[in-house]
This record gives structure tokens, sequence and C-alpha cells, in this order.
């Protein structure tokens, strides 16, 4: 049912791209923030930008992919003015060691206006991981580390230690039960089973999470207007270190200021975020090297 006057889209038809009930989170923040009215690309099959699992690998970025999902959404609904999408990738964290980060991308794009605006969240709370196991025992330990079943398992083949999905690939894995049989089955194949977690949306409730505070970010995105032309997105581009340490005056890599930048006009703008004049001497490295 539509229902009028609930923001700048105010009952517009979105089409979002998705197989994996991305719709639970993405939805109601779009409906109640912006009023669009979102509904599903249907028969779409998403694995065909890529899979988790290896079976098909991604070419280019999450953007890349995410724009490839919302052009075959626009196909599946002429009519839709918006199109969405979300794109996630998981890996070791670039600073902090045997920490894993998770990367969630949520994309809009008006092809009325041509408004296209990006939502991000990048966060160490995941619970990506894997393990090879070569017994049961292993096998659980690294479920319960991981809050199965309430999140999903995957168990493949293993090859040198390694993934090995052409081998055997067995998905959907929600009870201890499936998961007993799928490393019983892998074991036989090839001496150890690599049981790694499920990063599908609808199978990985923390990574739901993620996605609904990227639409979030998405959000606020839209509501920053640029100061010069007026256009959706103004936001950082750029995070300045340089504040200056409170004993020798040098500048440090605490940050003092962010850059503004509007992709519509060029206007930019530089806003302190300091929170006082100088950094803590424990953060410079002349003074504390």
């Amino acid at each position: 049912m539509l229902r009028p006057n609930m923001g700048p889209y105010q009952n517009i038809a979105a089409v979002l791209t998705s197989m994996h009930a991305k719709e639970r989170v993405i939805g109601p923040i779009l409906l109640d923030e912006l009023g669009l009215i979102i509904g599903l690309a249907e028969g779409v099959n998403t694995d065909q930008f890529g899979t988790f699992s290896r079976e098909v690998e991604r070419t280019g970025s999450q953007l890349d992919a995410a724009r490839a999902k919302i052009a075959v959404g626009f196909q599946h609904a002429p009519s839709a003015r918006v199109g969405l999408a979300s794109e996630g990738s998981f890996g070791p964290h670039p600073y902090i060691p045997f920490l894993a980060i998770g990367r969630e991308l949520v994309l809009m794009v008006d092809r009325e206006s041509g408004l296209e605006l990006t939502g991000y969240d990048a966060s160490p709370d995941t619970n990506f991981g894997h393990a090879v196991a070569r017994d049961r025992e292993a096998a659980l330990a690294f479920a319960q580390r991981v809050r199965f079943p309430e999140h999903g398992l995957i168990v493949m083949g293993c090859r040198d230690e390694q993934p090995a999905p052409d081998l055997l690939l067995i998905k959907d894995i929600t009870d201890v039960t499936a998961l007993e049989a799928a490393v019983q089955e892998a074991i036989r194949l090839c001496g150890a089973a690599f049981v790694e977690t499920d990063m599908r949306a609808h199978r990985n409730p923390t990574r739901m999470t993620a996605i609904e505070r990227a639409t979030r970010d998405l959000v606020r995105r839209f509501h920053s207007q640029c100061p010069n032309c007026g256009h959706r997105g103004f936001d950082v581009v750029e995070r300045i270190p340089g504040l200056p340490c409170a004993w020798c005056g040098e500048p440090t890599n605490v940050i003092m200021a962010e850059a503004l930048t509007c992709q519509s006009c060029g206007y930019s703008d530089e806003r302190s975020v300091a929170t006082a004049p100088t950094a803590d001497p424990g953060q410079c490295y002349g003074c504390n090297p």
C-alpha cells in the first residue's frame, strides 16, 4: 500500500537486485527515510556477479559489481526510476594482525536525475573465518566460535590446506547433523574439510546488520547537500593528518581536518575535526619514537 508524504521520493518505485533477502533491512529504512517503494528484480541470479564460495570469481571492484546488478535490475523493472544493490567484501584487517574486517557497500542510482550515491560500512564486527578440519571435533569447535547455527556454514573439499570447491561444495548448512555429514564427506574425499562461514546475507545475521548500517550511511549522504549547487552526496573524500604535537609542535598523524567535495560541481570545503588544539605527545614520532 502506498504511503504518501514520506520523504523526497514519495512513493517512487525502486528495484533492488538481490536474492539473499537484503530487502529485509534496506527496504524499511529507505521507505521510512526517503519514501522509496522497493521491489525485487525477480528471477535475477546475482551469483553471476561473483560468489563468496568461489564458483564464480567477482571481476572488478565492489562498486563495479553493484553497478552491474543495478543495470540488470533496470532491465527486469523498466518502470523503476531508482535502482539499488549491495555488495560485500571480507578479508584480513589491513593494520591489525589476525583480525578480519567486513566492508559493505549499498549503491543507489536514480536514472532520471543521474544521481549515484553509495553508503559504506567497514567494521571488524564480522564472523568471517575458516578452518581446516580433519575430524568432527575440529569442525564443531570452529562452528561454535563463529556462532553456528544462527550463522550458516559452507563445507568444501580441501587441497593443500586450501579450499577446493571443485572437489566438494555444500552450502546451506544450518544444523549440526548437516554439518557433520558434510565434514565426513569432505574428509572421505580429501582427508580434510575446509569449513567456512557462509557470508551470504540471508545466512549471516551479523552481515545483515552491517548492510543496515551501510544503508543508513546512504541516507546520511543523501541528506548531505553541496552548499554551492545543492547536489546530494556532499561528503568526506579525504581525512587530513597533521595535528601538532603538544610538546614539540611538529605535525603528527592525528587527523586534524576532513576535506569534503561535491561530485557534481567540484566545490570543496575543509572542516576541522580536532577536539583539541594539539595532539598527545604519545602520538608523536619525535617525542615518542
